[in-house]
């Protein structure tokens, strides 16, 4: 066994041990936690990471309480979230993903998003996937392989787009059966999500949704239709009542902006029993998108900051999808972190770059990371040393013509195909006007890591 291997299999032990000990009483285990962490794992490891915990049970802080709020979820979905997610897919997956990419030479992802079908009971407006048509599914056959080719790789988490997943909830299930290693999160509308699909994620225990929410009643309505606000809160009324994890995904725009980043916004979701919230730019894909919808550089500038508050006073774990590229060093699309999987089954570098080379009907999945278009991702990355610029399709417009050019990728579009030169069109106003504030921000952030980096010498 070489160092590597026994290194990941004192992860896991530590990480089984420690949750073992605090399972039982855990206000009264968790101060104790790091204590018997330090004596599972030498002393260099995640060293920096241990600390921050360590800070976080000694003061007992907003992540402490979120913490405590994992630990009212049901015994058997925790744990195997805690194996799936935490072992499988963070410890030993990423060590696979690296001797894989080291292997093959190009990017292996750490998540695959699919959409298992575009078939969608609602009509959102400005929703990207609503170009896609509502005829179109991956076979429970074909989501199988690529699960299974992912793991290959050392790829354990799995998410579903759409269209609305849960019109495909038996299969879904099955495949949760079929790999009860991976962790499976599913964006949705939750307006399909009953007391018996809450009895099926018990009985699997490695399904997480991902509620698709747009602010209050009049602002979430607005977009997604009368009386879906109403259906979703009554989602997350049986998920809550069945103690199991859920999240939210919203989408910022030039209208909802204060609505989800405002105090009472956030605080409703955290009662509800919501564990995290990701936020999403909104991106003018597809001809028939509404530019108007994409936030000013002084309403994004807001909402930069605005999130930043909240995570260190609110017990949600949020994730902000175009601001927080600096902790993971830009773009993480083109199998980089991820990659997306349309329910054609056109291999896209991300959900929102509608361009692809290969089809996974047709390629494997390392076919596809090896593919023209990948590798363009792959050598041109990160594609700013700004990492409040970090996309090639919004912040650097001219990237993407230029990267579909040249490795000959072909629109995905099914309905109404877009020309990357028109999406340029529409980017190129918005990252002209980003890019002041943008820099601005970024210096700050520079000067603020150099003075803490300077006090702790």
């Amino acid at each position: 066994m070489n160092y590597k291997s026994i290194k990941e299999l004192m992860q896991s032990t530590a990480i089984n041990q420690a949750l073992k000990y605090v399972e039982g009483d855990p206000e009264t285990n968790i101060p104790k936690l790091m204590e018997l962490v330090d004596r599972l794992v030498p002393e260099d490891w995640y060293k920096s990471q241990r600390n921050a915990i360590r800070n976080v049970i000694q003061e007992k802080n907003n992540w402490y309480q979120l913490i405590l709020r994992i630990f009212e979820l049901d015994p058997g979905v925790r744990k195997a979230f805690f194996q799936n997610f935490i072992i499988n897919a963070s410890l030993r997956g990423s060590a696979v993903q690296e001797e894989s990419a080291k292997k093959y030479g190009c990017n292996v992802p750490w998540a695959i998003l699919l959409d298992p079908t575009s078939a969608c009971n609602m009509h959102c407006t400005g929703c990207w996937a609503a170009e896609y048509g509502h005829q179109l599914n991956l076979s429970y056959e074909t989501i199988d392989s690529i699960v299974r080719q992912g793991k290959e790789l050392g790829t354990y988490m799995y998410i579903y787009t759409g269209g609305e997943p849960l019109v495909r909830k038996a299969d879904l299930i099955r495949i949760c059966e079929a790999h009860p290693d991976c962790e499976f999160l599913s964006f949705t509308n939750a307006t399909l999500i009953d007391e018996d699909f809450c009895k099926e994620m018990l009985r699997v225990k490695n399904f997480v949704p991902a509620i698709s929410l747009e602010g209050f009643e009049e602002a979430n309505d607005s977009r997604r239709g009368e009386g879906c606000y109403a259906k979703v809160r009554h989602a997350m009324e049986l998920l809550k009542a069945n103690r199991l994890p859920f999240g939210i995904s919203t989408c910022y725009t030039s209208r909802n902006w204060q609505d989800i980043t405002s105090d009472a916004f956030i605080d409703m979701l955290i009662d509800s029993g919501a564990l995290f919230i990701w936020f999403f730019h909104y991106m003018p894909v597809g001809n028939a998108a509404a530019p108007e919808l994409m936030p000013t550089p002084e309403q994004r500038e807001a909402i930069y900051h605005r999130i930043r508050e909240m995570r260190g006073t609110k017990s949600i774990f949020s994730l902000d999808f175009q601001n927080d590229a600096e902790y993971v060093g830009g773009c993480i699309a083109g199998g980089r972190r991820y990659l997306h999987i349309n329910a054609k089954g056109d291999v896209e570098p991300c959900v929102f770059i509608h361009y692809s080379n290969v089809n996974i009907h047709e390629h494997t999945l390392l076919e596809a990371l090896q593919s023209p278009l990948f590798m363009a991702y792959h050598d041109n990355q990160p594609f700013n040393d700004n990492m409040l610029r970090p996309c090639p399709m919004l912040e650097n417009p001219d990237f993407l013509p230029e990267m579909v050019k040249k490795t000959g990728a072909v629109n995905t579009d099914y309905m109404d195909p877009e020309s990357p030169e028109h999406l340029r069109e529409k980017t190129k106003p918005y990252a002209d006007a980003w890019t002041p504030k943008a820099e601005e921000l970024w210096a700050k952030t520079q000067e603020a890591r150099a003075e803490k980096a300077a006090a702790q010498k």
